[in-house]
């Protein structure tokens, strides 16, 4: 029978549970389906980031079960674990923004250089030659003058992870859209972070720490004293050197004739 991860008993989490509706949806979480069901990553979540999850979840409204919300935690190169993220698509950010009743659209798109020139293209199109900078979006509020910017920049979020490389341009683009979309509501999207957002942890696998271990004590152990030969053991013969005349005999000896063939 497979074991589950229970909190303490004496935990807070271990009594604390939250039953909320969103969209017409029952939604029930306590620590035990958090810690099973909801993260992600090699960490353990302490019962503070459970509770603050939960806490999180019912206040916005989320529906962790159809993966709007979940807590990602990693252990780090340090030995110890960094502190659990909460992550929200990007699908639960346009819900949010869309209901506000001030909420009048978007705009996003890239930051690219071609040639000497700077330009800030809509969208995610790109031509052969242009570097890619970073990503920029504007949120539009009724109860606003001026549209809220954001513009954000590829190298502190592009570390080489497999998605970045594969769709660099959308990804920018996406985080510079959920920067803009919760400065234009703070209240409905605060403490609010997506996947992309995150800037990438020290993770590292059980493999990589095991490595690193063994790497790390690799010089630390001696190595056992060389055995000494005996005072009177017999030492090994060495040839002597043949001279010129020797060498050229056998080289001659050992040459086949183009006669004999």
């Amino acid at each position: 029978m497979a074991q589950t991860n229970q909190p303490p008993v004496g935990s807070p989490a271990a009594k604390f549970e939250v039953t909320y509706e969103t969209l017409g949806q029952s939604i029930k979480l306590n620590a035990a389906i958090v810690r099973n069901f909801l993260t992600k990553g090699n960490g353990n979540v302490t019962d503070q980031e459970i509770l603050q999850f939960i806490s999180i979840c019912k206040y916005q409204q989320l529906n962790p079960f159809l993966n709007e919300a979940y807590l990602v935690k990693f252990a780090n190169n340090r030995g110890g674990e960094d502190s659990a993220q909460i992550i929200v698509s990007k699908e639960a950010f346009m819900k949010r923004a869309e209901g506000a009743p001030e909420y009048e659209g978007f705009r996003a798109g890239l930051i690219v250089k071609r040639g000497t020139e700077v330009l800030y293209n809509e969208g995610e199109f790109t031509m052969d030659g242009d570097v890619l900078l970073g990503g920029w979006a504007e949120v539009y509020r009724s109860d606003r003058k001026y549209p809220i910017k954001a513009m954000v920049n590829l190298k502190d979020y592009d570390k080489g992870r497999s998605t970045w490389n594969a769709i660099k341009c959308t990804m920018i683009r996406k985080v510079a859209l959920m920067h803009a979309l919760r400065e234009a509501f703070p209240t409905q999207l605060g403490a609010m972070y997506t996947n992309e957002e995150r800037v990438p942890v020290e993770d590292t696998t059980y493999e990589e720490v095991a490595e690193q271990k063994v790497l790390a004590n690799a010089n630390q152990q001696e190595l056992p004293p060389e055995e000494e030969a005996p005072a009177n053991a017999p030492q090994p013969k060495v040839a002597a050197p043949k001279s010129n005349a020797d060498l050229e005999a056998n080289k001659q000896a050992e040459m086949p004739s183009v006669f004999d063939m």
